[in-house]
């Protein structure tokens, strides 16, 4: 008995994991829009938050609940970061899936370079310190 295994995977294995990313997150935006994080301890405490310190998670989780109710202002009053990022994280999961979908040498993974992450990193370090003073 000899088993044949295909060259390549398939479109729908190719497709799985950013399809399995969106689904993650369509149920977290659902949960976010059905439980209310701007009351105090719906969904816990934050530690960072107890110690006095506006935290950007938190404000995230505020902002995706603004997002859902088509609130942007009060988004971008949670977390303007996190606002300003969404568009940007939705255009490269697009691509990615558009990607993955034509498969071969599109399928690669984005490459970017490391002066991008750290100043990435740097932004994010940044706005955290800016949005407590």
């Amino acid at each position: 008995m000899t088993l044949i295994l295909p060259t390549a995977p398939g479109r729908l294995w190719r497709l799985a994991s950013p399809l399995a990313v969106g689904a993650v997150a369509a149920l977290g935006t659902l949960a976010l829009s059905v439980r209310d994080p701007h009351q105090s301890g719906s969904w816990g405490y934050c530690p960072t938050a107890l110690l006095g310190f506006a935290c950007p998670f938190c404000g995230s989780l505020r902002a995706v609940n603004d997002l859902t109710h088509l609130d942007l202002a009060a988004a971008a009053s949670s977390n303007l970061l996190f606002v300003l990022a969404v568009p940007v994280v939705l255009a490269l999961w697009g691509r990615r899936l558009v990607a993955l979908w034509h498969g071969g040498t599109a399928a690669e993974p984005l490459r970017v370079p490391r002066a991008v992450w750290i100043a990435l990193m740097a932004l994010v370090v940044a706005f955290t310190m800016a949005r407590n003073l």
